[in-house]
This record gives structure tokens, sequence and C-alpha cells, in this order.
């Protein structure tokens, strides 16, 4: 039996069901561990001091590596995404645990004729590389020797950037893929992974986890039945194909994600009528009726940089991400044009319940009275550090989040910076909000810095205009 404190991160979303079924037969006994699971504190039946915590799955190494938690479960891309850029991280790779396999490939247009890394090496000019994997497209390019290139850190959907939009992609697909969604194919696979059982390599020293490990261990390696390729072959997939872009075609972004159906809805009050969006399939290349005009789907939280970089003449994103996006380039050329009046969030700082604190003020003095660094975790980087420096939080760090935000409050974070429609999901894990910074609502960005020719900008200026009067025709 296990007499010292263990802590275990778990994993949300792709890993969920696998890790779910591997920890039930351990015996572990997280009753709370499962798809619809609302809360993300589970205690285990079997070893009474074990302890675990549910995150996005790409926190986990930073957390296990800072010592927050001293066994985690993610996939090996991941893991490798942080020690790429941190080498000397404090992370051991324990077990592959035999599930959530895959590959991460360099993924080119086939539109574009090039067939090998040698020729993208030979390739004049910057090339621009789109990836979710930012430290790893990075080292990868260095590796290349690349003479020239770019980096598009995005929170998803990279399949979609080339070839308008980047030369490369570094994407996540099955073992032994060959060609992709939307006329890619792979020049190169960059590393194989599946799910990891990590640790901390202090605690891993420190403490005894024998019998957590061996009960793992025990259920390990676990006989899957893997699909075949002809499954594989003949699942959903997204459609749609990379198509050159004339010099005035209008390049419009639409959110992915739950902003879709509101988006469609004002869309088609203003007349302008988007096929296969939402997608079942996964299309994030919808075709409209308006002329000159192409379209992609993707992630709100990469529009604003991506119009700043000319990827996109127009985009429908969320006042927050812009914000985000201008905190941390005040000189971006990237502006609001039109209050769409979707999807109101409000941004608010969010306390444990169990802290006496009611106010900015009081947070403020109890920061003063700390030795250690006020800790704020939030998706919104930018955002909650420009509030801790406005707010005179002492010395403090952020935490950056991919979700599940509220699971860090209080055990790994102090403060949190986050949007919230009603207040209920964060009152149902014991938090309360003491700050609103802004209410958030869809908007019309576009770049105020491009100049464009008569037709693009009549093109534009109809967009913005069909939209604006349907935002005023309530």
């Amino acid at each position: 039996m296990i007499n010292n404190p263990i802590k275990i991160a778990l994993p949300k979303g792709r890993l969920l069901g696998e890790t779910a079924a591997l920890l039930q037969r351990a015996g572990w006994g997280l009753s709370g561990y499962h798809e619809k699971a609302r809360f993300y504190r589970l205690k285990s039946e079997r070893f009474p001091n074990l302890s675990a915590k549910v995150f996005h799955e790409k926190d986990i190494p930073i957390q296990v590596a800072i010592g927050n938690y001293d066994l985690g479960i993610c996939g090996l891309d991941w893991v490798e995404e942080l020690l790429v850029k941190y080498p000397s991280s404090a992370l051991v790779k324990v077990k592959n645990l035999g599930y959530g396999e895959g590959a991460l490939y360099v993924v080119v247009s086939r539109s574009e004729g090039v067939s090998t890394v040698e020729e993208v090496r030979a390739r004049e000019g910057t090339v621009r590389i789109a990836s979710e994997y930012p430290n790893l497209a990075e080292s990868l390019a260095l590796n290349l020797r690349l003479r020239r290139f770019s980096i598009f850190p995005l929170w998803g959907g990279a399949e979609v950037y080339p070839s308008e939009s980047a030369e490369l992609a570094l994407i996540p697909g099955g073992k032994g893929e060959r060609f992709f969604d939307y006329e890619l194919m792979s020049i190169s696979e960059v590393l194989n992974y599946s799910a990891f059982l990590i640790a901390n390599k202090d605690n891993w020293e420190a403490k005894e986890m024998s019998e957590v490990l061996a009960s793992i261990n025990n259920e390990l390696p676990v006989n899957k039945r893997q699909p075949s390729v002809a499954e594989v072959a003949g699942a959903p997939r997204a459609v749609g194909q990379s198509t050159p872009v004339a010099e005035d075609v209008v390049r419009l972004a639409l959110p992915d994600g739950h902003q879709q159906l509101p988006t469609l809805r004002l869309l088609n009050k203003a007349g302008i009528q988007i096929d296969d969006y939402p997608s079942p399939t996964g299309n994030r290349r919808p075709t409209t009726n308006l002329d000159g005009v192409v379209i992609k789907v993707i992630r709100p939280q990469d529009m604003p940089l991506q119009v700043a970089n000319g990827n996109f003449d127009l985009a429908i994103t969320g006042k927050d991400w812009l914000m985000e996006h201008l905190y941390q380039f005040p000189s971006s050329p990237v502006t609001e044009l039109l209050d769409l009046k979707l999807g109101k969030v409000k941004i608010v700082a969010v306390i444990s319940r169990d802290l006496s604190v009611s106010d900015i003020y009081s947070l403020r003095r109890l920061s003063a009275e700390r030795l250690v660094p006020f800790r704020v975790a939030s998706e919104y980087v930018n955002i909650a550090d420009k509030y801790a420096r406005d707010n005179h939080l002492g010395m403090y760090k952020v935490i950056p989040t991919w979700g599940a935000s509220e699971a860090f409050l209080p055990e790994d974070a102090d403060l949190l910076i986050e949007n919230t429609q009603t207040g209920r999901t964060l009152a149902r894990h014991n938090l309360k909000i003491i700050d609103t910074l802004f209410e958030s609502t869809a908007c019309l960005i576009g770049n105020t810095s491009r100049v464009f020719s008569s037709g693009k900008g009549e093109r534009i200026e109809s967009i913005t205009e069909r939209l604006r009067m349907a935002v005023e025709d309530v």
C-alpha cells in the first residue's frame, strides 16, 4: 500500500476512453473518469493516497515537468513538443502504453508539384510552416537547413493552410498515412507517437510508486484489435481541395467550434449562403454563393495573427482573441470592422471560493503577502499578463492553458482569467468571480494596412455592409 501522496494528471479528449479503460482494468476505482465527467478531481478507491486531475492533454507534460504532478498520461507528441524546446525538463518517459498510436507528418499541397524534402529545401523565398506543434516545426526547419522559414503557431486545423497560407504543415495522422484531406501529401514522417506514462524526475526518484506502476504494468501490453486498412479508408473523411487564389479574390476565415451555427444564421440573414458549414465530415473549405470569395474554417484563436500576416482578408472571431492579439502586438494592423453581437461572453477574474478574497483590491493585498510568485492561469496569456501587471499583483507568473482551465484552481494556480456566459460552470467547480475585465462578442476583423485592388475592395465593403444590415435588422 502506498503511504505517500501521489498525484497523476489524466487526459481529456482523444486518449480519455482508452486511458479510463486501462485504469479500470488496473482496479484504480476512478468512477468519475469518463467521457461525460463534469468534475476534474478524482480519488482512487484502491489507492487512498492517490489523487488525479483531468487536463487538456497538451498541459500534462508541463504540469509534470514543473512538479505539480508526479505522474501523467499523454501522447508522446506533446512530450516531445515540450522537450525539443526545453530538453533539460524534469521529465521521465516511463512506459509506452501501446494505444493512441499515430504519427506527425510534414505535408504539402499536391498542387505545388513538390514531393520531397530536398525540393522544399531548394525553393527560393521563405518557407511558411503551419502547426499546432510550433517547437517541433521549428526544430524540423532547422534540421532541414531551410535558409528562410516562418513558423505559424496554431491552436489546430493546420491541414487547411497549405498551399495558399503556408507551404508546409506539420500535422498528426494515422501510422503509415500518405495522403490527407485537402489534396495534401506527406513528404516526411517526423515522429511516431502513442500514449505514454510520464513522471516528474525528482519525484520519480524520491517517492515510492511501485505498487501504482505495477497495477498499470500488469495490464500491458493491451492486445487491442486495430482497425484494418479498409476500415480506415472507409471512414467518413472531409472533402475539399486547394485551389489557386486570384489577386482580387477575398479570403474569408470562419470559426470552427460552437460558434458555427450562430455565424451561419447571421450569414444567411445577410444573404450569404455557405454550403457544408458546419460540416458533418469536418470539411474546412466550404463553398459560398458569393463570387470572388474563398472560405476556410479555422480556429478563432488563430484568426487575428493570420489576418495580420495577410493570409486572410476578413475573419469572424471573438473580441477576446482580437484583444489577446493586440496586447501582444500593439502595432498590429488588424482591427475590428464590425461588432456582430453574437456569442456574448464575459472575460472574468476567478478565484477559489475557499479564498477569503472578494475583489481585486483584497487579492492585491494577499499577493503582496506571498513569498512565492502569484500564479495566473489562462488561455489568454497576454490578457492575463496585462491584468496582473496593471493590478500590481507583485511577483507573478502566467501559466498558459489549452482548455479545462477551471481545473487549475486552487492547487495549480491562484487566479484564473477565463470566459463565461452564465458563471454556472465556474460555480460548479467551487470558483467565484471577483472582477470582470470586459465583454466579448463575435466581430468581423480586417487588415487596415493592406491596399486592395478596386474589385477586391468592393467585395470586402459589400460583405461588411451586408453583415452590418443583418446585425442592425434585429
